[in-house]
């Protein structure tokens, strides 16, 4: 909508500019046609500052901080036990994170076509795959502190808010939490990691992943859970060794 206002307004004074090119102008018109260019323009600069995305509540950035710090500060902590860290780490996961949202999303119209059975199934074995995906990820992201950067208002309801993970030995780490603001509570629903140099989002990519095997295998709630638990216990053993 925004878009197509300015692109009409800027035809609009591209005419008016047409027309005081012409010699039959008269300076009265002219006088008029300024007035004119002069209020199309304050409404275009309207426009293109009501186009710039608003920085996010500071009660978002404040979740993600606090939420992020306790989150590290589990996996930091040396007096426990790697089976203590892990269910530690699930159990602030379950809280900082919407789980079933991301697991809806990343198989997109294959939510609505599981059978509730599968759907149960699916978000168990998605739920175990996730938390292991997410300590293993963020387990390399160890730092003595999260500094929020800065934020965007996606909508009014969502949110990216991009931080900073500094480390011990300086090499600092940008890591973007997308929030969802649901009856004026926070959860995260997707978080980006520097990846090789690039930030990737994790639920964007298993989506891919998982609707591209779903397009595969006619939608098979099977087939998807069964390459979930194994690519689970792939993950497992890696972290064993």
């Amino acid at each position: 909508m925004v878009s197509r206002s300015m692109t009409q307004m800027r035809t609009k004074i591209s005419l008016i500019l047409t027309n005081l090119g012409s010699n039959r102008a008269l300076t009265g018109t002219r006088s008029s046609l300024l007035k004119r260019i002069t209020k199309l323009s304050l409404a275009l600069a309207g426009l293109a500052v009501l186009a710039l995305p608003a920085a996010a509540d500071a009660k978002t950035e404040a979740y993600v901080q606090s939420n992020a710090s306790e989150v590290l500060s589990t996996l930091n902590d040396p007096a426990m036990t790697a089976e203590e860290r892990t269910k530690a780490f699930s159990v602030y996961m379950d809280k900082f994170t919407d789980l079933d949202a991301v697991s809806s999303f990343v198989i997109g119209k294959y939510s609505r076509r599981f059978t509730d059975a599968e759907l149960a199934a699916y978000r168990k074995a998605f739920r175990t795959y996730a938390l292991a995906v997410y300590e293993s990820q963020l387990d390399d992201y160890r730092g003595k502190e999260v500094i929020v950067k800065d934020s965007v208002d996606r909508s009014a309801t969502d949110s990216i808010v991009n931080t900073v993970i500094k480390r011990q030995d300086g090499k600092d780490m940008d890591v973007r939490w997308r929030v969802l603001t649901r009856d004026g509570q926070y959860q995260v629903v997707d978080v980006a990691l520097n990846l090789d140099g690039n930030l990737i989002w994790l639920g964007i990519e298993q989506r891919a992943q998982f609707i591209a095997l779903l397009d595969r295998s006619n939608g098979s709630a099977e087939v998807l859970i069964n390459k979930i638990e194994e690519m689970t216990a792939d993950l497992k053993s890696s972290k064993r060794s």
